[in-house]
């Protein structure tokens, strides 16, 4: 089965409280993707950001963004009244997200919507409020409703986030030893200083979740499905690492011996350093990889196929010398292989809907474990056109089991890209889409056609490729910092007449999704596992 699908996170949908959200837009955006033809909406990771504002470098592989939490159905909830939420400044931009503004503005309005959510817990005993019998009771009720509804290291991560408030924003190691460390005593002492803190992160997670599973409820009776990434690591700054420091290379003192990275090449000459712990893979493997059964039973939660980023590091990762300024002194060590995605089908099924992303410098051994599992590997249009004219990324070279991209979040825009070409590979790509006499301005159709007709089981283009937008639109430019996750989609910018053109192109080219077709046979989740 063909299918295709467009690739637009939350946050650049476009709403009026200054980021994407889980708000009617995004309800809208399901409407419009269903009348576009498309079976796909990928949406990047959820986790909640921090410094850097990458969805990448997350808290906690277990949580939601809170700036995802819809203001306008808290609205509705009587949790916010709407002027409150007006008065705040989200930024002067709606074509750009302020995170320093959404940052300082949306976390008071959800404190705010927090007290108020607990008035409405607590009833007829609201009279009674600021006893301290009172308060105790209210929290212990917040508490038991995130174990109703969170699992444990969602909780985890809100304990983790309400010591970091205490601390100042700093990072776990840099905490008081005791806590730091876990000691029992520190841990029961600051659970009890920290209720009330640890309550409010729980709210937002219960929150985050009942919006996020609304949604996606209603994207799939559209007959849309979500596809979501897993980041193959964690951030040091988080609460995985803090709460499980087991799972990774850490000394007596909890401290990484190695952090991630890539070594120096072409375009890096002292490689790059990611700082993220390393897993210490033969525990996970003596546990059964208990830990990422779990993360991926909570993705799965969360989306319908997912995408698991930097695939060829459960081959082998990049090891780098903790402290080390650059990346030019690592080494290889291998990861654990066919070992993980073995134990991962035995707990889930032969149909486990996953995409690897296996870009960058394979070796014969990552092709091997790609094979082996039985996972469809990526291929990106903007990767095809050099001077070799042999690239494995032109589309006729494809087979069935992949997923083609025009350009991936961290690519350049088609538009931005091909103006960064030579002249040479220029002519080559226009050459190659039969595009020789075509304005550069429809040159995005050309490419988004090549992807559309290539014999890939599913197709998704970014949303900016289909605007035929530049460079200004591009979502990331990795290793860079203060430009990144910034842009958003206007309102009425994609319109009618582009929905229709999209539904077209999917049509001519075989990849209207089944529950679009006359036919009304019905489509499975699982059915990505055949690519």
């Amino acid at each position: 089965m063909r299918e295709c699908g467009i690739l637009l996170p939350v946050a650049s949908l476009p709403s009026p409280y200054g980021i994407g959200a889980f708000s009617k837009e995004a309800y809208e955006w399901a409407d419009a993707l269903k009348r576009a033809g498309q079976g796909y909406w990928q949406v990047l990771p959820f986790g909640p950001t921090g410094y850097g504002d990458s969805p990448y470098q997350s808290f906690s592989a277990f949580a939601g963004n809170p700036y995802f939490i819809d203001l306008e159905q808290l609205i509705a909830e009587g949790l916010l009244t709407k002027e409150e939420c007006d008065q705040a400044d989200f930024g002067p931009s709606r074509r750009y997200i302020s995170y320093d503004r959404i940052y300082y503005e949306r976390f008071p309005l959800l404190r705010k919507a927090y007290e108020r959510w607990k008035r409405n817990m607590a009833g007829d005993e609201g009279e009674e409020n600021g006893k301290a019998e009172y308060t105790d009771r209210i929290q212990a009720a917040v508490h038991r409703l995130s174990e109703e509804r969170l699992i444990r290291e969602t909780r985890e991560y809100c304990f983790y986030m309400a010591l970091k408030d205490h601390f100042q924003s700093k990072s776990w190691y840099l905490w008081e030893s005791d806590i730091r460390l876990r000691k029992p005593e520190a841990m029961e002492s600051y659970r009890r200083l920290l209720s009330d803190d640890i309550g409010f992160y729980e709210f937002q997670q219960i929150k985050f979740e009942e919006q996020w599973q609304a949604l996606k409820a209603y994207a799939n009776e559209k007959g849309i499905r979500i596809i979501g990434d897993i980041p193959i690591y964690v951030a040091f700054d988080g609460a995985d690492s803090w709460c499980h420091p087991e799972l990774f290379q850490f000394d007596e003192e909890n401290l990484p011996k190695a952090v991630a990275g890539c070594p120096p090449d072409a375009f890096a000459a002292t490689g790059q350093l990611w700082g993220n712990p390393l897993y210490d893979w033969g525990y996970h493997r003596e546990t059964g990889y208990e830990w990422w059964i779990r993360r991926m039973e909570y993705s799965l939660r969360m989306y319908d196929v997912v995408r698991v980023d930097h695939f060829r590091g459960f081959e082998s990762y990049y090891s780098i010398p903790y402290g080390d300024p650059t990346a030019e002194f690592g080494h290889w060590e291998k990861g654990p292989g066919i070992s993980l995605f073995e134990a991962l089908e035995r707990h889930f099924g032969a149909e486990l809907p996953v995409i690897a992303e296996d870009l960058g410098f394979l070796t014969q051994e990552v092709r091997t474990l790609l094979k082996a599992s039985g996972y469809p590997g990526m291929k990106v249009l903007e990767f095809a056109f050099d001077d070799t004219e042999a690239s494995g990324y032109l589309p006729h070279n494809y087979s069935e089991n992949c997923v083609v991209y025009t350009g991936t979040h961290d690519n350049d825009t088609l538009a931005g890209w091909f103006d960064s070409l030579s002249e040479k590979d220029q002519s080559f790509a226009r050459e190659y889409a039969g595009s020789l006499c075509v304005p550069q301005k429809e040159l995005p159709w050309q490419f988004i056609r090549l992807a559309l007709a290539s014999p890939a089981r599913l197709a998704v283009i970014p949303v900016q490729d289909y605007l035929g937008l530049g460079t200004e639109a591009r979502i990331n430019e990795p290793s860079t910092l203060g430009k990144n996750w910034k842009w958003r989609l206007l309102p009425g910018e994609v319109n009618e007449e582009l929905l229709e053109k999209c539904r077209r192109m999917a049509k001519i080219y075989g990849r209207l999704p089944v529950l679009q077709r006359p036919s009304g046979r019905r489509s499975c989740r699982g059915c990505l596992r055949s690519l």
